[in-house]
């Protein structure tokens, strides 16, 4: 019999509804039990009207920014709301972070202009191919409470940002009372966030349950990277473990490589 390194372990993933299967598949890979609580809510922004605006200039823009697989998708959702297609991308360079979103666009038909070596907003500027001076710059966004590094550091270097909210993210109202059980009886070993917002609206749902705070020292708080972890700090004043390479992938081998002895 194959012994998997997660066996025997219960793992509480929090990541938003629609993206946390492919983190599940990978524990449960590795042996382990997986417990799937959305902390966030995706949905569409207030209005479409900004980003409708930028996708009928889309001539007027050098680079389009994409930072998150959202921000693929409603984007795309949009460009064919405006029977737009891959075809009036043709003169835009894309950048995004990460291979997921890299991923999700080579989906949509198009390769990636650019990645950063590190897969987070701060490397996107640091590593950037060209002089971004007087380039008209694209980045549709989370409507509400993204950072704001990624467009200061650009406008500082002269670049022209346009932000447009292209999906709106929130904390999801309700705990199930599955969860709300597995954690008051400590029965989850490991909870993994995969965004500071996931911290955030993780320790917001805790303060609806009695005696469910602070969390036990049992319970391993695992971080998917560095802005993460602050957030850990900030709100638990703890991580347990961080990612060393961002990805959800690094995340589970982390995990792996703390609970094995």
């Amino acid at each position: 019999m194959t012994f998997l390194p997660l066996s025997g372990k219960t793992i509480l993933v929090t990541r938003a509804a629609g993206q946390s299967s492919q983190f599940t598949t990978l524990l449960q890979q590795q042996g382990a039990t997986v417990l799937e609580m959305p902390a966030i809510e995706i949905t569409p922004p207030s209005s479409w009207d900004a980003l409708d605006q930028a996708i009928a200039h889309l001539d007027q823009f050098d680079w389009l920014i994409l930072t998150s697989t959202n921000g693929v998708d409603y984007f795309f959702e949009r460009l064919a709301a405006q029977q737009r297609s891959l075809a009036d991308l043709a003169t835009l360079k894309i950048a995004v972070v990460g291979q997921k979103t890299a991923q999700r666009l080579q989906n949509q038909g198009r390769q990636p202009d650019f990645i950063p070596p590190d897969f987070v907003a701060d490397s996107l500027v640091e590593h950037f191919p060209e002089a971004v001076q007087s380039l008209k710059i694209l980045f549709p966004r989370v409507e509400t409470g993204g950072r704001e590094i990624l467009v200061k550091e650009l406008t500082a270097k002269g670049a022209e940002v346009t932000e447009v909210p292209a999906y709106q993210s929130g904390c999801a109202k309700m705990m199930p009372s599955d969860i709300a059980t597995a954690l008051q009886q400590q029965q989850i070993d490991i909870i993994t966030f995969a965004s500071s917002k996931t911290v955030s609206c993780f320790y917001q749902l805790l303060q609806t349950l009695p005696a469910a705070l602070p969390l036990p020292s049992s319970f391993c708080l695992a971080s998917i990277g560095p802005q993460t972890s602050t957030t850990c700090q900030q709100l638990f004043g703890r991580v347990d473990l961080e990612a060393t390479d961002y990805t959800l992938e690094g995340l589970t081998a982390a995990i792996v490589q703390w609970v094995q002895p």
